[in-house]
């Protein structure tokens, strides 16, 4: 804890931006109102879309991401956890398990490792700066 604390003020003494790792979001608000409420009065209902997803494809090789970052770990955790990733049906749920990600790596090899893994997987959600106060920048 204290060697994140430690990494914590040295970017802030550094001045260098940071930028967040945002769950991915079910509606944008950077978007007018009328259009979210269009998109979510077409939207399918929650077990349709866990039947056929849109991203299917990109939320598989999400999926396939945490899976590679736990595949070198034989425990029961690791096995509970990618048994999580398996059955989730969004990239929200998949954003909601990178902590255990990173727990169970950063026990089983080092937080240097589990931090490199992280990002790997920070990837597929959407980042935003935290002064900016706004959406998102990447999708």
């Amino acid at each position: 804890m204290n060697d994140l604390l430690f990494q914590v003020r040295r970017l802030r003494a550094s001045g260098s931006a940071r930028v967040e790792v945002c769950p991915p979001a079910v509606l944008s608000p950077v978007d007018p109102v009328w259009s979210r409420l269009m998109r979510w009065v077409s939207a399918p209902a929650p077990w349709q879309a866990a039947l056929t997803p849109p991203g299917g494809r990109r939320l598989q090789r999400t999926k396939d991401d945490f899976v590679a970052s736990l595949k070198d770990i034989g425990t029961p955790q690791a096995s509970t956890l990618i048994d999580r990733v398996h059955v989730a049906r969004s990239p929200r749920e998949l954003w909601h398990l990178r902590s255990a990600v990173f727990q169970l790596v950063s026990l089983h090899h080092s937080q240097s490792e589990a931090q490199r893994r992280l990002e790997r997987l920070n990837h597929h959600f959407p980042t935003r700066s935290p002064r900016s106060g706004f959406g998102a920048l990447d999708a």
